[in-house]
């Protein structure tokens, strides 16, 4: 059958595009429809065939046994994407529930999101949280173990854990004494959190799906809002049933001990077999070992799956581990200077203060490209992310459209060179690199270096503190005794 012989009724309700859109366009869709109605007897014929913007089910309550009614609000989030917002009431009881499912597939990669409020107007962040994900208040040391999804923000999520907590203390008082006075801290710290007394605090959402999501701000800085992208488990697979995978990682582990042997050619593309953790099909990582001048050698790795079209760059750098971190400073002000070669690795932080832009490391992975196409791909994830597929930002209020609207002008005229501007690479591992337009070791008169000490944040996070360089070889005695 061909595409022609399809009524374009059918063809319209595969369109998911036609049931996932945001709020905003829902509801004129259906005031349009319902004007259209009544100035015509036979579009309101025609238009009583149309899906409401709410779909309505009527489903059995699991607390008294009669019927409820479950409404479908099939829709958009902005900065993120399709959901299905689900809400059950019984009229007989008066039982509520309301969830949230996401409505696409398992993402390529797990993601991490960090936030740090600091005010008020934080608590209000919107939280998406999936059926996989799961979410810690660290200072509370207070977990969510994955469950039911929710759509909900800071505040509404600080606040249900708390009443939670609330409703079992006279039970767990006489059951649990010594857990008792424990629970009562978290609750009282919990409360200071709400009021605004406990700024800051930390939370995470950790999901190994993808589909859950935190909000940012235009203005949040360095270390207020972070997100990270990570590639599953084994066990993280098998727990969403989509099987096994070996990470990329552990073949690069094998490519590198392969290398040592002196089996690698520098000037050759290697490719060896690999999962897609996509689809988890199997597909072909290519790599290439690059000497980079007056720096050091980097591998470049490229991932294409055929089957469902992931595709993944990275860039690994290698070598011992400095004592000190690197901060480079680069003042651009022309196409020669968009040109520079940049090698920002994963441990690197991004800024450019004249365009108000921040990205945190390990937000972008390690990228070997341009200054013009690192600024470029910042700035299609950010727009991506913010005007989700064309939506158009409807959902966002005006000041908070007219602020990033602003923002996007500032890095487009940037990356057109009509906007000079600074780029700040900050690497505690002293592992990025930007192309001098001299010959070392003669400085660049727009580019400074500078050494800096670790902070003890920078240790921890890298792992270095866990390092034991002296008297291992004693402790694998001891253990394989």
């Amino acid at each position: 059958m061909s595409s022609e012989d399809i009524p374009a009724q059918v063809t319209k309700t595969e369109q998911p595009q036609e049931f996932f859109q945001a709020i905003g366009d829902k509801v004129k869709n259906f005031s349009e429809t319902k004007d259209a109605t009544a100035t015509d007897t036979q579009d309101r014929n025609d238009d009583d065939d149309e899906r409401p913007p709410v779909e309505e089910i009527e489903s059995l309550c699991m607390n008294c046994g009669k019927n409820g009614t479950t409404r479908l609000l099939l829709t958009m989030i902005p900065y993120f994407r399709e959901v299905v917002i689900m809400s059950f009431h019984c009229e007989h009881c008066n039982t509520q529930n309301n969830e949230i499912q996401a409505a696409g597939t398992i993402q390529p990669k797990g993601t991490h999101y960090e936030l740090r409020p600091t005010s008020i107007d934080d608590m209000q962040r919107q939280v998406v949280k999936s059926d996989t994900a799961t979410i810690k208040f660290i200072e509370l040391d207070l977990e969510i173990p994955a469950g039911r999804g929710q759509l909900t923000n800071v505040e509404g999520l600080l606040s249900s854990v708390v009443d939670d907590l609330e409703m079992g203390q006279e039970a767990r008082k006489e059951q649990m004494p010594e857990v008792y006075p424990k629970v009562a801290q978290i609750i009282v710290k919990g409360r200071q959190m709400l009021l605004g007394d406990a700024f800051p605090f930390r939370l995470y959402v950790d999901d190994p799906a993808g589909n859950s999501f935190i909000a940012p701000d235009l203005k949040d800085g360095v270390g207020k809002w972070a997100k990270r992208e990570y590639i599953r488990t084994a066990e993280q697979n098998a727990e969403l049933g989509i099987g096994d995978s070996s990470g990329t990682d552990s073949n690069v582990a094998a490519a590198m001990n392969a290398a040592a042997d002196g089996d690698f050619n520098p000037d050759e593309v290697y490719s060896f077999p690999a999962s897609c953790p996509g689809c988890m099909h199997p597909c072909t990582t290519h790599m290439k070992m690059v000497d980079i001048p007056h720096f050091k050698q980097v591998v470049i790795m490229s991932t294409v799956c055929h089957d469902c079209g992931y595709r993944s760059n990275d860039v690994k750098t290698g070598g011992e581990i400095p004592e000190q971190g690197e901060k480079i400073t680069l003042r651009v002000d022309g196409d020669t200077d968009l040109a520079r070669d940049i090698l920002k690795s994963e441990t690197c932080a991004l800024a450019c203060p004249e365009l108000h832009l921040e990205v945190n490391p390990g937000t972008l992975g390690g990228r070997f490209t341009t200054v013009e196409g690192l600024l470029t791909q910042v700035r299609n994830d950010l727009h991506s992310q913010i005007f989700e597929t064309g939506q158009g930002g409807d959902s966002l209020a005006l000041e908070q459209k007219t602020q990033w609207d602003s923002f996007f002008e500032g890095l487009d005229s940037a990356i057109k060179g009509d906007k000079p501007f600074t780029v700040v690479l900050t690497d505690p591992l002293a592992s990025s690199f930007v192309q001098p337009l001299v010959d070392p070791p003669a400085p660049d008169p727009k580019m400074t270096k500078e050494k800096y000490a670790r902070t003890e944040e920078e240790e921890e996070e890298l792992g270095l503190k866990d390092m034991k360089l002296e008297g291992y070889e004693n402790d694998a005695k001891e253990q394989a005794s």
